[in-house]
């Protein structure tokens, strides 16, 4: 048997998100799947199995997007077939807010600020520390039946005013997925 695959899944997948997640993954020596971008993510959960294992190298980034529809939408049902393949070990979840009304939150480990600071609790869809006590967000509502070694929350992805912008190096997303590779216990292989 093959050895499964070690991916991050990102609860966001418009087409800012695809060029902020691409560089930062290039920053950290990762993978984007770039074809799971998509607002509503538009391939299956299967689909993204066979993309993922067709990845270079580990750690491997896949985005999912509901596009606010309110229960299990488009993403949330990919997300939970790749979760639950055998082929694929979850290293963590980058979980992104936004101003998503009417839906549960998600709680978070650690979030990421719009400067690149690490704290408890939740951020807002800018990147500013809330007093909510879950993450509100679009995808993120199933992340709470999740089992995974860790949760980092972030604003909107490329966004936050600027701070995370892909042109300057997507900082903040580079930040919050350093943190998921940290906290998950990775280890590196040497690329050939």
């Amino acid at each position: 048997m093959s050895q499964k695959r070690n991916v991050i899944l990102v609860t966001d997948g418009d087409q800012i998100a695809r060029r902020t997640l691409e560089v930062a993954a290039k920053n950290i020596g990762a993978r984007c799947i770039s074809m799971s971008a998509g607002n509503p993510t538009r391939l299956t959960g299967q689909r993204l199995v066979e993309l993922i294992k067709s990845a270079a190298h580990d750690p491997v980034i896949v985005m999912f997007d509901d596009k606010g529809v309110e229960g299990q939408g488009l993403g949330e049902k990919a997300m939970m077939e790749v979760y639950n393949s055998p082929e694929i070990n979850i290293l963590g979840v980058l979980a992104v807010a936004s101003n998503s009304g009417g839906c549960d939150g998600a709680k978070v480990d650690v979030s990421i600020t719009d400067t690149g600071a690490v704290v408890k609790g939740p951020v807002n869809k800018f990147g500013r520390t809330t007093r909510r006590i879950e993450l509100q967000g679009d995808t993120v509502e199933i992340l709470n039946d999740l089992d995974v070694p860790v949760v980092v929350g972030i604003g909107d992805i490329g966004k936050m005013y600027g701070a995370d912008d892909y042109h300057y190096g997507a900082p903040v997303t580079t930040r919050a997925l350093q943190e998921i590779i940290e906290r998950s216990g990775f280890v590196w292989e040497q690329l050939q």
